[in-house]
Order: C-alpha cells, then sequence, then structure tokens
C-alpha cells in the first residue's frame, strides 16, 4: 500500500493562469503626467517640430545642444528619481523636455532616458502626442536591433533608415518645401520590426494625421553612428543649429563607455 505521507501528490487539477485568479489584482499604476517649469503651458502645447530621442547616439548628441532650454519633464509614477543628478546628466534616468527656437519656430526635444515597457508605451505615446502636445511634425530617434532588422547589418559601418505617417508621404507628394523631414536616408527594408515606445508614437502620429518620421540608427552605441545621427539632424532638422563639437561628444562617450552602468543600460534605449 502506498504511504500518502511520501507518496508525489497528483498534478494540480489548475493551470497555473487559474490559480491567479485567487490572487487579489495588483492596483492599477498612475497616469504618466507631463510637469512644466512656467505655469503657461500653452506656449509649448503647439510646437512646429516635436523630437523624442531614445537612441543613446541622440540622446548624446542633443546633450550637447547648448541653445536648448530646459522646460519641463514627463513622470512615470513608476521610475524612481533616487540617484539623478541635480543638473540634467546622460546617467540619470529622466525624460526631460527642452525648448529649441529657430527661426520664430519652437522646436521642443523630449529625451526619454528611461526604459518605457510596452504595457506604458501607448499611455506615454497619446500623453506626448495629440492631447496636451499637438506638434506640426514629430520626429522619433530610436535605435534598431540586429534580430528586428531583415538583412544583414555589420557591426563595423552605421546605418540609418526611416518610417513615415501617412501625413508626412501626402506632404513629399504635394511638395511641400520641408518635406521629407529626413532626407538622407533609405526606407526601413520590409520585414523589419519596430515595436516599444517607437512604434507606438508613430502609431499616434497616423491616428491624429500628423506628419511623424521614425528614424532608427545603427549599431546601438558607439563614435561611427554617433557621427552618422549628427550630421542627419544638422543638414535635415536643425539646420541653423549651434555648432556641435565633435569631439568632445567622441570624449563624453568614451567616457560614459568606461562606465560599467552605462554599458549595462544602452539597451534601455532600444
Amino acid at each position: 500500500m502506498e504511504d500518502i505521507l511520501t507518496e508525489i501528490p497528483p498534478p494540480s487539477r489548475f493551470f497555473l493562469e487559474d490559480l491567479n485568479n485567487f490572487c487579489p489584482p495588483s492596483p492599477p499604476l498612475p497616469s504618466p503626467f507631463l510637469l512644466f517649469s512656467t505655469p503657461n503651458r500653452e506656449k509649448f502645447s503647439r510646437p512646429s517640430l516635436l523630437i523624442i530621442a531614445m537612441s543613446s547616439p541622440s540622446l548624446q548628441v542633443f546633450h550637447h545642444v547648448s541653445s536648448k532650454t530646459l522646460v519641463g519633464t514627463v513622470i512615470l509614477p513608476e521610475i524612481p528619481f533616487s540617484g539623478n543628478s541635480v543638473e540634467p546628466s546622460l546617467k540619470d534616468k529622466s525624460c526631460n523636455i527642452y525648448a529649441l527656437n529657430e527661426d520664430d519656430n519652437l522646436i521642443m526635444i523630449v529625451s526619454v532616458q528611461y526604459p518605457v515597457t510596452a504595457e506604458r508605451s501607448h499611455a506615454v505615446a497619446k500623453l506626448l502626442i495629440g492631447e496636451q502636445v499637438i506638434p506640426e511634425k514629430v520626429l522619433i530617434l530610436d535605435s534598431i536591433r540586429s534580430s528586428n532588422f531583415r538583412g544583414r547589418l555589420s557591426p563595423d559601418e552605421a546605418f540609418a533608415f526611416k518610417l513615415e505617417s501617412s501625413a508626412e508621404r501626402k506632404a513629399k507628394a504635394d511638395g511641400h518645401q520641408d518635406s521629407p523631414l529626413v532626407k538622407c536616408a533609405d526606407y526601413l527594408p520590409s520585414g523589419s520590426v519596430v515595436d516599444g515606445l517607437a512604434a507606438a508614437l508613430l502609431s499616434r502620429c497616423q491616428l491624429k494625421k500628423i506628419r511623424g518620421t521614425l528614424c532608427v540608427s545603427w549599431p546601438e552605441v558607439g563614435v561611427s553612428v554617433i557621427s552618422l545621427v549628427k550630421s542627419l539632424l544638422l543638414k535635415d532638422v536643425l539646420s541653423r543649429v549651434k555648432h556641435i563639437d565633435m569631439k568632445k561628444l567622441e570624449e563624453e562617450f568614451l567616457k560614459l563607455s568606461r562606465s560599467k552602468d552605462f554599458l549595462l543600460e544602452s539597451e534601455l534605449y532600444t
């Protein structure tokens, strides 16, 4: 006769996901929100161009644009502020908003320096595009992983590809002088995948009929891709921005690349 004390118990009649039904649901996360440094937030509600930088190269380029002004931040309640510096730093987990005036046109730059999960991407995209901020044009800067690219990407060469919303393509067909927004980049090959916050932002542009361009670069880090992103921005987008010292950019990258935390978190920007 089998010993009921030592015998292996029979398998559970419940699946693992069914057992979770007996646990109380987790409380919903608070919604993200914008916090501006001035009560007059209306002046920032309709920029001519909204640039959202998520890739490491684009974050480093914009960090060295001295003519920008810090005007606000995006608060994601689950991201702690502990460890952030008083002055903006590339090591901070933050999402600062900057203003840049070029020929009396307001350009807003959002530097996304913390990871946004897939579940929160739609909420952040909705916050930045089409509700409190209604831009004329949107430029999204991200990196692409080799696993998401259909084809072979050499680690020794820097590439940039783009995707556009229907409104941006229509502006190009109509002969707008400022279209396409990014001229010196090929279209992302068919079969390649873009996901996460970048995809949510471009989808938001498509939904709101806003001229949107997503530009992804490869590799994710490196001096060569920093130089490529800088040249694309200065040639096509920010033609009159103050000069960016490439030597200083390289020194900053080399200093950051020696940091263990920077190497471990480089994938957070993709």
